[in-house]
């Protein structure tokens, strides 16, 4: 079977599957194919890993795709339990509750992806994993992404009006950024599309980071035992047999 149909019936099947009965955790992502970790459909990686979360603990998730900025303050309102997948910032302790407290752990992430450097090709800027040259206007990236502190840090121009990878590519081709800093995922995709022949990646990543399902301040007071069993169960999830031939398929490597 190819692997798209695989997807599309593992989407039909998040659909249809009853919750009759079931503790239901309600859930928000970002509103964009992120490949391959996870579509506007519920495809992908990410569904994949919780559809088995779903399976071993017996439980529901409700899934709400949205606008990331408001996904982030739905969860800080507690208007649902959970966003995912989400990188660690300090700021966004106030927002949710990752997996293991004050001292967070990796080891019950989802996912781990980076951020990378993508130039008009033919441009000059360069990065080198410390520092940025030949840089001649702003960078730009998604709004409310993690990575704009990363490029803040380095006192660069940023530019954070976009809200989508294609977007931003856009931008870039049209010389209103002379760089961007884009997820690696999303910067493969953009390199394989019709855009793909105007831009360049750079090799060296910005910024690699595990990326985490995190749980509302409501959720942990009220469900504190179901939130640690939904973390241990994308751990082990996460490292069985089946996750890593998902993984393996989509080229996915650690």
């Amino acid at each position: 079977m190819h692997r798209s149909c695989a997807w599309v019936l593992l989407a039909l099947s998040l659909a249809s599957a009853s919750a009759a009965g079931k503790e239901t955790v309600s859930l928000c992502f970002e509103q964009q194919d992120v490949l391959p970790w996870r579509t506007e459909k519920l495809g992908g990686l990410n569904f994949a890993l919780l559809k088995m979360v779903e399976q071993r603990l017996d439980i529901h998730f409700d899934y709400q795709s949205i606008p990331w900025k408001r996904c982030l303050a739905e969860l800080k309102a507690n208007a649902v339990d959970g966003a995912f997948a989400v990188s660690y910032k300090p700021d966004r302790r106030e927002l949710g509750e990752y997996p293991g407290g004050q001292q967070i752990d990796a080891s019950k992430r989802m996912h781990i992806d980076s951020y990378v450097v993508v130039r008009k090709k033919g441009s000059k800027v360069e990065w080198d994993g410390k520092s940025f040259r030949n840089l001649d206007g702003a960078i730009g990236f998604q709004l409310g992404y993690s990575v704009g502190d990363v490029l803040r840090a380095q006192n660069v121009e940023v530019d954070e009006g976009s809200q989508r990878a294609d977007e931003l590519a856009r931008k870039l081709i049209a010389g209103r950024v002379a760089a961007a800093a884009i997820g690696g995922s999303d910067a493969h995709g953009l390199m394989r599309g019709p855009l793909g022949p105007q831009l360049e990646e750079l090799p060296i990543p910005i910024i690699e980071k595990p990326y985490f399902l995190i749980l509302s301040h409501g959720m942990l007071a009220a469900r504190p035992q179901l939130a640690e069993r939904i973390w241990r169960a994308i751990e082990e999830a996460r490292n069985s047999a089946a996750y890593k031939k998902l993984e393996a398929a989509e080229g996915v490597r650690h």
